[in-house]
């Protein structure tokens, strides 16, 4: 078949090929400090995000204020509680109210009646008021089975950027070797129809971040 010429194709294409020969180069950012500006205290910046996000964020003293205050949530629900199955958590629901019907992450994850889940962070980020887990809470499912999430963790874990966090990413091998990393900023929502905002859309409604200072 004889193949009909195209001009407007061609006049196209020489275009294109001019803008890539001679068009000017983007300048390269060695930083994102034109971007963003600094974050003098990373707490407060937490703190506000949170409050953005739909986040509640409860700072504690130590490690039994945490389990204390950990514990007052989890008081009132009566169906399953998964948990993280780490040291740090064990320790904590030693002194839990009695008759909570937990089960460990070491049994499986979390089913579909699952009413709430307490995991540990890897990290916090001031910046966006973002939580920063992987597959050690449990799975994927740990983070958006149940209607409430509480996450533990440590005034140490507060870094101001996603730069500073991926920096300390590429520091920590054993966490690259997780199957799943996961960045959360706040609690489940859409306002899709019509606009109106309703939590809870594809995960927990709840999310709450118990922060601790580790002061004696």
């Amino acid at each position: 078949m004889e193949q009909t010429e195209n001009s407007g194709r061609e006049r196209i294409l020489h275009r294109i090929r001019a803008a890539l020969s001679g068009g000017p180069a983007h300048p390269v950012r060695e930083s994102d400090a034109e971007i963003f500006a600094q974050i003098p205290d990373p707490l407060e910046r937490f703190q506000s995000e949170c409050a953005t996000n739909h986040t509640e964020c409860i700072l504690t003293a130590n490690a039994t204020a945490t389990a204390k205050v950990v514990g007052e949530i989890l008081g009132p629900i009566s169906g399953e509680i998964f948990l993280q199955d780490a040291s740090e958590l064990r320790q904590a629901a030693t002194s839990f109210p009695t008759g909570l019907n937990l089960r460990w992450s070491s049994e499986g994850s979390p089913v579909e009646e699952t009413q709430a889940t307490v995991t540990l962070a890897e990290a916090l980020i001031a910046l966006t008021g973002s939580i920063f887990v992987s597959s050690a809470c449990g799975g994927r499912s740990a983070t958006v089975a149940a209607p409430l999430h509480i996450v533990v963790a440590h005034l140490a874990q507060l870094v101001p950027d996603l730069q500073t966090l991926f920096a300390a990413m590429g520091r920590d091998t054993a966490l690259l070797k997780n199957s799943m990393l996961c960045l959360t900023t706040g609690s489940s929502r859409t306002a899709d129809i019509e606009k109106i905002l309703v939590l809870g859309a594809h995960g927990p409604k709840r999310l709450v971040v118990v922060l601790q200072r580790d002061q004696p």
